[in-house]
C-alpha cells in the first residue's frame, strides 16, 4: 500500500486496513502532540485514494473487514468526497463490518446531523475523539481548540446520527499544577458525551513539542508515576458513562487494565489502589512507548 508515513491508527484498529484519505492533521496544534509535524495537512485526491481502495481489493480484500480511514482527523473531508470512498470500500470488501476514522469537536460541529446520519448509512459508524481532558483551562493549554461543552455539543450530534464515539483521555496532560482538576473534569466528560469506548495515554513529553519547551523553562511539569495512577483512580472513580467500554492498554500506561463502566468500577479503583500500594507491578520504563 502507498503511505506517506508516519502513519498512526488506534490500539483496537490493529488488524484493520489503513487507508490514507488525508495527509496530516487539520488542525495540529496541540502543544504534546508530534504525530502529523513532519506533513502538511492535505486531502489527497479522490482518484488516489480510491486506487489504494482498489489495490487494496485486489491484494487482500477477501479478508478485509474493518477499514481504518486516516490521517488525523479524516472526518474534516466534505460529504461529497466522503461518499464515493465509503461505496468503494462497501463494494471491494464484501466482509466489511465497520469504517473508523479519528474526528475532532471542531469538524464533528461542522457537520450537520443529517450529514453525519449519512456517513453513517454509508458506512462509517465510528468516531476515535480525543478530548484529552475536560478541564477548559487545561485544553486551553493544550491548544485542543475546543472547550468541555464543544465536545459536550459535538458527541450529542455524532449520538443523534446514529455513530458510536471513543473516547481519549491523556494522563498527566494538566500538568501537577492542574492534576486533580484534570482527572476529575475529565471523568465528568466522559459522562457528558457518554462514549461507546474510552481509553486512557499517558502524556510522554517529546523533544521539540511546545510542550517540552514550556517544560525546559519550569513552565510545565509532568506528574509523577504515582501521580498519574492516582489521576487514573480518580477518573475510574467518577466517571459516570451509561455503558462503557473501558481500557488504558495503551503502551504508554503504566497499568494496563480492561472492563467496563460503571460495571467494572470497584474492581478497577481495587487494581490502582494495589497498584498504589505496590502490591501490583507497574510496566517497567524500558517497555513503554508512544
Amino acid at each position: 500500500m502507498r503511505y506517506e508515513e508516519p502513519i498512526f491508527r488506534p490500539p483496537s484498529e490493529a488488524n484493520s486496513y489503513i487507508l490514507q484519505a488525508t495527509v496530516g492533521c487539520s488542525w495540529n496544534a496541540c502543544t504534546y502532540c508530534d504525530m502529523y509535524r513532519s506533513k502538511r495537512f492535505r486531502i489527497r485526491p479522490l482518484e488516489e485514494t480510491l486506487e489504494d481502495v482498489r489495490m487494496a481489493q485486489a491484494t487482500f480484500g477477501q479478508r478485509v473487514d474493518k477499514v481504518f480511514v486516516a490521517d488525523g482527523d479524516a472526518l474534516v473531508m466534505d460529504l461529497e468526497h466522503w461518499r464515493p470512498i465509503l461505496d468503494a470500500c462497501r463494494d471491494a470488501f464484501p466482509r466489511l463490518r465497520r469504517v473508523s476514522a479519528y474526528a475532532t469537536a471542531v469538524n464533528l460541529l461542522d457537520k450537520s446531523v443529517e450529514e453525519l446520519a449519512q456517513l453513517r448509512e454509508l458506512g462509517l459508524g465510528l468516531l476515535y475523539i480525543g478530548p484529552e481532558s475536560g478541564d477548559d483551562a487545561t485544553l486551553k493549554r493544550i491548544a485542543k481548540g475546543a472547550t468541555f461543552d464543544d465536545h459536550v455539543r459535538a458527541a450529542g450530534r455524532a449520538h443523534a446520527a446514529g455513530m458510536k464515539l471513543s473516547a481519549i483521555f491523556l494522563l498527566g496532560a494538566g500538568g501537577i499544577e492542574r492534576s486533580e482538576a484534570h482527572a476529575a473534569a475529565s471523568a465528568e466528560l466522559t459522562g457528558a458525551m457518554d462514549p461507546r469506548f474510552v481509553s486512557l495515554l499517558t502524556l510522554t513529553v517529546i523533544p521539540g513539542t511546545p510542550i517540552a519547551k514550556l517544560q525546559d523553562r519550569g513552565r510545565f511539569t509532568l506528574p509523577t508515576v504515582e501521580g498519574m495512577l492516582r489521576e487514573l483512580r480518580t477518573f475510574v472513580a467518577e466517571a459516570h458513562p451509561r455503558d462503557a467500554i473501558f481500557r488504558t492498554n495503551h503502551a504508554s500506561n503504566y497499568l494496563p487494565l480492561a472492563g467496563r463502566l460503571p460495571r467494572d468500577r470497584e474492581r478497577l479503583v481495587g487494581m490502582l489502589d494495589a497498584a498504589l500500594s505496590g502490591e501490583i507491578p507497574l510496566r517497567p520504563e524500558w517497555t513503554r512507548g508512544l
